[in-house]
Formats: structure tokens, C-alpha cells, sequence
């Protein structure tokens, strides 16, 4: 999936043209909170996702500068994914759509300690949370 000619420069239509899909969020959401890493630990996620689209998605992220890609200098055929600074930038955005899932779906499956903190002090969670994503990064977690 490579970006294509933008149909609009509306800021909702930028957004979606990269994440208007179910599974590109969910890589998200496991390289943010879920400290996966590597291709083969994406596989295993809860919702099933195929190789060829978690190939594609993997692909889309790193082109659009949300998702960095290197070597492993342990393992050299395996590649390591990590959040950009512009991928961890969707912390709030991700943040939201757990904090409007947990009042809308009384199934989500939300840590509810986690719901707390955000409400409670929203900017100190973000900024803990970026930083530890910052640290992993830096130290190639």
C-alpha cells in the first residue's frame, strides 16, 4: 500500500489515506504499548493479520516516516520496527480512541488503571509514556 495522489489536503483525509484501515492503527498500537518489535511478534496479534498486509502496512508506515526499520545487529536476516518521533506523536491520538472505546464499549478489553492516569493527569502520563518509547528507541529495544 504506497501512498497514493492525495484526493484532498483536508487534515481528516490526510490521516486517513495512512491509517483508514483496521490493521495500520493496530501495528500501532502494539509497537506504542505493546513493545513488539519485530515482524513474526506482529503476527500473533489478538486480531489475526495476514503477512501480505502486514507487509504492506509495515511498508506504508515506513514510507510515510511513522515507522523506522534497521537490522538486527544480533539476527541479520530479521528487521527491527520502532515508532519514528512522528509515530510516538500519535500517543494522544491513540490515547483518545482507547479513553472513548472504554466509555462506549463496556467489552473493551481497557486496563482500567490506565483509563485513571489519563484522566487524572493526562500530560504526565503522555509525557512518561513518550519518553519511555524515546528511551527504547535510542537504546534499539
Amino acid at each position: 500500500m504506497l501512498v497514493q495522489k492525495r484526493k484532498s489536503d483536508c487534515p481528516i483525509n490526510f490521516a486517513l489515506e495512512i491509517f483508514g484501515d483496521r490493521w495500520t492503527l493496530l501495528i500501532i498500537r502494539d509497537l506504542m504499548f505493546k513493545e513488539k518489535n519485530y515482524y513474526g511478534e506482529f503476527l500473533v496479534m489478538e486480531e489475526k493479520i495476514a503477512t501480505n498486509i502486514l507487509a504492506d502496512r509495515l511498508a506504508l508506515l515506513e514510507s510515510c516516516g511513522i515507522v523506522t526499520r534497521t537490522i538486527d545487529e544480533q539476527h541479520n536476516s530479521k528487521k527491527i520496527y520502532k515508532l519514528s518521533k512522528k509515530g510516538i506523536d500519535l500517543l494522544p491520538v491513540l490515547t483518545e480512541i482507547i479513553l472513548w472505546s472504554a466509555k462506549y464499549d463496556q467489552n473493551s478489553a481497557v486496563d482500567k488503571k490506565f483509563v485513571r492516569q489519563i484522566k487524572k493527569n493526562r500530560e504526565k502520563m503522555f509525557g512518561e509514556i513518550t519518553n519511555h518509547l524515546l528511551e527504547r528507541k535510542a537504546k534499539g529495544e
